[in-house]
């Protein structure tokens, strides 16, 4: 038969008395329904237990005085791996009346419970093995896997409240013995716990359906004022809904009217526009049309002009020819000169009335597009247009009239003045026929 290794002996009994002190604790916690306190007696045990556990394995530390062996070292050590822990070990360390290590560790024991952080606080410290080495030996609990398991089991710890004074309470004295009767128990002992599990279940589950209908009611209560708000926001929705209809049924209508009108309007305006439209092209004709007669008036008249002109340029040589000769043909040149002055007066006026009748065609042709007003005084300008375009036709034709008539009585003078000279040479005479003609 094999020997078995007695650390590994100590590592799992100190193993089971965790489990069976963190399972009394729970339960009876559970079951006592109230806010632990200092002298619950499975609490006292727990930390009883917890201290043997991290006492397993612990290097003794030499002094100058005695051997030191104590479990602040590697608790102190949280408070650099957890930040968190900082507050608990100031607070260890201001606690008034604690004197020695153990004191202290006991405490942090204490305050980490009530914190619900004991799991977290040695989880992060097992996992630093490296660090832990300096505390303890290879082969101690908290250097090997039931170290884990233990801190894995303190995590149920978190359903329970505890209340511990730790100010006024001796840490140092303590003694730390374990009470095995706590969990040494006989038959009676189990059937009476299990009755009293059973009436604590009964009770809790009582308990569960009066908090599960006082929730119901609450829910069916806010339900039902639920629904009123509902059903009167529904009212009001639809109310709205009937007032919205009602107005997109009257803005339908608008648009509808306001489509027949504008369809109307946009007729009215095309035929208006085709109206005018016509209107200006009629217009546009009429003025074409008046305005070519203008022009071959005007195109009428400057032949003349150039007619006059070269007539009145043959008739100043002739005077020339005949001043030469004789006094009387001097007088009758004289007289023949101022009329040609008056005449060329007279076509300056005549040029300057045609200039008139150009800008004014140039002022009917911008005034095109305008009103009917604006056509009668189109129309009415060019009535006095024809008005003075008949005039300078009468004056033109007085002005042939009087030519022929100053031609006439040129020839009539030179006629005379012929048969009065007629002792002057055949050459004298045929030059003055020639002029004549």
């Amino acid at each position: 038969m094999a020997v078995k290794d007695p650390t590994a002996v100590e590592r799992a009994n100190l193993l089971n008395m965790a489990k069976l002190s963190i399972k009394g604790l729970i339960e009876s916690a559970l079951s006592f329904g109230r806010t632990l306190d200092s002298d619950y007696p499975p609490l006292q045990q727990f930390f009883v237990v917890m201290e043997h556990c991290l006492k397993h394995g612990l290097k003794v530390r030499k002094s100058f005085l005695s051997y030191n062996k104590t479990i602040w070292g590697p608790l102190e050590l949280v408070e650099k791996l957890y930040p968190e822990a900082e507050e608990i070990a100031a607070s260890v360390r201001d606690l008034p009346g604690l004197k020695t290590p153990l004191g202290r560790a006991r405490a942090w024991l204490r305050l980490a419970l009530m914190q619900k952080k004991m799991a977290d606080y040695l989880r992060c410290l097992i996992i630093q093995r490296d660090l832990l080495s300096e505390f303890y030996e290879y082969h101690a609990l908290m250097m090997e896997e039931e170290g884990a398991v233990i801190v894995g089991l303190l995590v149920g710890l978190n359903v329970i409240d505890a209340n511990l004074c730790v100010k006024g309470e001796d840490l140092d004295s303590q003694v730390g013995v374990i009470d095995f009767s706590m969990y040494l128990k006989n038959e009676e002992d189990i059937g009476n716990k299990e009755r009293n599990v059973q009436i604590a279940a009964i009770l809790d589950q009582k308990n569960y359906v009066e908090e599960l209908n006082r929730q119901l009611n609450s829910t069916v209560s806010s339900l039902h004022s639920r629904v009123d708000s509902l059903e009167k926001s529904n009212t009001r929705l639809i109310e709205e809904l009937a007032i919205a209809k009602n107005n997109i049924i009257k803005l339908q209508e608008e648009n509808h009217q306001l489509r027949s009108e504008n369809k109307l309007i946009l007729m009215k305006t095309q035929q208006h526009l085709e109206v005018t439209k016509v209107d200006v092209e009629t217009e546009l004709q009429t003025y074409k049309q008046s305005r070519q007669g203008l022009d071959e008036m005007y195109n009428e008249a400057r032949r003349q002009l150039r007619e006059e002109s070269q007539l009145r340029q043959d008739v100043e040589n002739e005077l020339m020819v005949q001043v030469s000769m004789k006094h009387e043909i001097e007088l009758a040149m004289k007289l023949l000169e101022k009329d040609i002055h008056e005449k060329q007066d007279t076509l300056i006026g005549l040029r300057q009335q045609l200039e008139d009748v150009k800008a004014i065609n140039i002022e009917m042709y911008q005034k095109l597009q305008g009103s009917e007003e604006g056509m009668k005084e189109k129309n009415e300008m060019i009535g006095r247009l024809e008005d003075k375009t008949n005039r300078i036709t009468a004056a033109m034709k007085q002005l042939e009239q009087s030519d022929k008539d100053l031609l006439t009585q040129t020839r009539t003078i030179a006629m005379s003045f012929v048969k009065c000279a007629s002792s002057d040479t055949q050459p004298q005479y045929k030059l003055v026929k020639d002029i004549s003609f």
